[in-house]
Order: C-alpha cells, then sequence, then structure tokens
C-alpha cells in the first residue's frame, strides 16, 4: 500500500504541474485578453460560427484554445470565462462535444500522420464530424427543451472573471486545486478499472464491434487501445506496429479515422462531465456518430482505391 501511494502521489502530481504549466498561461491570457478587450474582438468575430450551434461568442474562444492546447487549456479558458456566460447544461455539452471531437490538433494530428493516415482528410474529418454533431445536439436540445437550466458546478468559482487581481488569484488557485481532485480521482478510477479487469474486458468486447465496422482484426485491439485510453496510446501502438509489418492505407485510414473522432473515453468524458457536460451528449452520442461515420467511410471505402487515403 505504500508503494502505491507513493506511486499514487508520484503520478498524479506530475500530471497536475504539466496541467498547470498549460492551463494557467491560458487563464491569464483569457484574463488578459478580457481586461483590454482582446477576447471581444475575437468573440465578435467567432460569433456567427458559434450561433450556428447556440453558442455565445465566448465559446468560440474557448474552442480556439482547445484546438491548439488541448482539452485542459480549453478548460482553463473555461473556468475564466464560465461566469459571464451563464451556460445551460444543453449549451455545455454541446461546447463540450466540439470539444471533444477536436483538441490539441497540432500535437494529436502529428501522432495520425506518423501512424500513416492523411493530415488533412482525419483533421477535416475531426472539425466537420464535430461541428456537424454539435449542431444536431443543439437542434434536439432547442426542438425538445431538454436539458435547459443553467449549470455552473460546484467546483468552478465565480470570482476567475473579476477586475480584483486578488480575487482572481485566489479563485484561479481554488479551480486548480479543483483540477488536481479531478486527477486524483481519474487515477483512482483507472487503477481500480485496470485491477479488476474491467478494461481488458472492454478491450476484447469492443473488438468484435470494430470488426463489423470493417477494421482490420489486427489493428482493432490497438485501435480499442486508444478509444479507452488515447490517442497517443492507441496511435503510438499502430505506430510501432507499422515499423515490422505493412497494413494497407485503407486500414489505416479507418482505424485512425475512428481513433482521431472518439479516444480517450474515460479520461476525456470525465472531464468534460466535471464541467456540467449532459453524458448523453458526450459519450452516448458521439459514439453513435463515430459508428455512424466509419461505418459510411468504410463503405465508401471499398469502391475506391486504397492510394485515395494515403498519407500526404
Amino acid at each position: 500500500m505504500p508503494a502505491y501511494l507513493h506511486s499514487l502521489t508520484r503520478r498524479c502530481l506530475g500530471t497536475f504541474f504539466m496541467l498547470v504549466k498549460i492551463m494557467l498561461p491560458v487563464m491569464l491570457l483569457v484574463r488578459l485578453g478580457d481586461l483590454y478587450g482582446l477576447s471581444d474582438m475575437l468573440g465578435h468575430g467567432l460569433a456567427p460560427v458559434m450561433g450556428l450551434v447556440d453558442l455565445p461568442a465566448e465559446a468560440g474562444l474557448i474552442w480556439a484554445v482547445t484546438l491548439l492546447t488541448g482539452l485542459y487549456g480549453g478548460v482553463g479558458a473555461f473556468v475564466s470565462l464560465q461566469s459571464d456566460m451563464q451556460l445551460t447544461v444543453a449549451q455545455i455539452s454541446i461546447l463540450s462535444s466540439l470539444m471533444l471531437f477536436a483538441h490539441a490538433l497540432p500535437v494529436e494530428q502529428a501522432i495520425v500522420r506518423r501512424a500513416g493516415a492523411s493530415l488533412l482528410a482525419t483533421t477535416g474529418l475531426r472539425l466537420g464530424v464535430g461541428f456537424a454533431y454539435a449542431a444536431f445536439a443543439a437542434w434536439v436540445c432547442r426542438t425538445t427543451g431538454a436539458l435547459s437550466e443553467v449549470a455552473t458546478p460546484d467546483w468552478l468559482p465565480a470570482g476567475v472573471a473579476t477586475s480584483n487581481w486578488g480575487d482572481w488569484a485566489a479563485a484561479t488557485a481554488q479551480s486548480l486545486l479543483s483540477m488536481l481532485a479531478i486527477i486524483v480521482a481519474l487515477f483512482l478510477l483507472l487503477d481500480l478499472l485496470k485491477a479488476f479487469g474491467i478494461i481488458d474486458r472492454l478491450t476484447r468486447a469492443l473488438n468484435p464491434g470494430l470488426r463489423l465496422l470493417g477494421l482490420n482484426p489486427d489493428l482493432t485491439p490497438l485501435t480499442t487501445i486508444g478509444l479507452l485510453l488515447g490517442l497517443s496510446y492507441g496511435g503510438g501502438l499502430i505506430i510501432q506496429e507499422t515499423m515490422v509489418r505493412n497494413y494497407d492505407r485503407r486500414d489505416l485510414f479507418l482505424a485512425l479515422s475512428c481513433l482521431s473522432l472518439c479516444h480517450s473515453l474515460i479520461e476525456d468524458t470525465a472531464i468534460m462531465l466535471a464541467v456540467g457536460a449532459d453524458v448523453w451528449i458526450v459519450l452516448v452520442g458521439r459514439i453513435a456518430a463515430t459508428v455512424l461515420v466509419i461505418a459510411v467511410l468504410a463503405r465508401l471505402l471499398r469502391r475506391t482505391r486504397p492510394h485515395v487515403t494515403a498519407g500526404t
């Protein structure tokens, strides 16, 4: 037990300090931009696009930060802006969906390209499918009136947007400490899932479904790992595999497209749930959308030559 606690503490603090390096500069830049009117200028430019998915202009800034830095950078921007936006559960879920489908593009798409899929095609797929899904979710929520209540997670402080630097610093510290608690909970959850063999069982359960979609049976275990634990895991394993075996480019494209659209189902979903998103939109619906897109791609690619999906 002492050895495990030492390992858990080391992993949690290492991850926390890495995320502080990402989130704190983003939160500071968002605050400075807010004070000097830069956020408003950028927001006005992004307002028409965000309006298509029933989100305020500020949400465009959050997604832009997410695209460049990743989910935690986006969460940092969200923490800085959420008290001004007063988003409903539906809006948080829609924004979370945009963030989940497309984030950290410079890093993650480099992995996808190195693994053998087209950078342009997979990036376009993430942006296009993500926005289409967000628009559909927005239409459903608007039509039905579902999830219309304003949501403010208890762990998010209200003073981040204040003009007083002392209050801002205190609220920011509270946010980061709350994030540390979330990180500890995530690591404990992952360790429990591994200890009880749940991740292995999930992997075995997902493999037949991925094969039915048309994925190469040799690539489905690696794809499943990426779906559960992240694109870096799955993409890295696929990169290693391609060093010793030559795969058809169609197979690589399908596997990496699946990973690009839907990965890290445990950690990334938990983060979005923590900021107030609805599980049906950010998990169940996202998986369904990915299955539909990959099934259509698999059918279309059967009619085309393999070189169409070659890496760029």
